[in-house]
């Protein structure tokens, strides 16, 4: 029986990628106001980011509960050898918390290995990608959950924010609190170390912290996946991977849109990109 792979909504996997590699996703939820919605469910989004720009609300993320688990571990375990399920880091939400009680809830029926990404968007999404290629080689649940780790410290996230103001908001700003005073003159660039936002340093532009980010790419080697992501800005996310691309030509890019959650904490304007290898030591 083969070994299936779970992730939640914050992965921001593409859907065809998630179809064509079987992977469960367990949504996190979105509130603007009174109105609740399921991520990628509910509310796409496009429908997210006009909402977030235009509501008067600002939306909060809601996580998954431990039941919401367990009925997706109940589905797969009818015909699954274990399960891995692979989260955003616990230092950021509780929905890794959720999955191990979802585990325990599950009594043994299948067995589970609950995984720290000690990452978020497609940091996350590079970790699961790695563990379903595992999986649909036919590798066993030790296999399986054993690359999973291995990605969580060569994965690597780089993002710049428009604003810090929303991230401020959510309380998930961690060390980067430190560049609050300048966030109406400098574009914040920012990333995760342990499973928690630090500050990397700040540009006066987008374009330039665009610059910084295909410098920490391109100084990086032993690059096995790269992933370049958008909220709202999509052409400077589309035209940093075709800078990349020449680079890099047995690496695939992956291109995608960021979902609700780190939406609600990021706000419009970020470019984001994961890459799984060895990154500068001055990073």
């Amino acid at each position: 029986m083969t070994i299936k792979i779970v992730t939640d909504s914050s992965s921001d996997i593409p859907s065809g990628l998630l179809d064509e590699m079987g992977i469960t996703v367990v949504p996190l939820f979105v509130r603007f106001g009174q109105d609740t919605y399921r991520d990628g469910i509910d509310i796409s989004r496009n429908e997210f980011y006009h909402k977030l720009t235009h509501d008067p609300n600002h939306p909060c993320t809601i996580l998954p509960s431990p039941g919401d688990f367990l009925e997706a571990y109940r589905k797969l375990a009818v015909e699954a050898g274990g399960i891995v399920s692979i989260h955003l880091s616990q230092k950021l939400s509780g929905t890794y918390q959720s999955a191990l009680q979802a585990k325990k809830d599950l009594a043994g029926a299948c067995p589970v290995e609950v995984i720290d990404s000690e990452s978020i968007s497609m940091g996350l999404g590079l970790i699961t990608i790695a563990a379903a290629r595992v999986a649909a080689a036919g590798g066993s649940l030790e296999e399986v959950a054993g690359e999973a780790r291995k990605a969580v410290p060569e994965t690597h996230l780089l993002t710049v924010f428009d604003t810090l103001k929303y991230l401020a908001r959510g309380g998930r700003i961690g060390k980067a609190k430190e560049l609050l005073g300048s966030i109406l003159s400098t574009k914040p660039l920012l990333s995760l170390k342990d499973g928690e936002v630090v500050p990397v340093g700040r540009t006066r532009s987008l374009p330039k912290a665009i610059d910084k980010i295909f410098d920490f790419v391109m100084g990086s080697s032993n690059v096995s996946d790269i992933a370049v992501m958008y909220s709202t800005a999509t052409e400077g996310a589309e035209a940093l991977a075709g800078r990349l691309a020449p680079a890099f030509p047995d690496v695939h890019i992956t291109i995608g849109q960021i979902g609700p959650v780190l939406g609600t904490h990021g706000g419009p304007n970020i470019v984001l990109v994961c890459l799984r290898g060895d990154v500068p030591a001055s990073f």
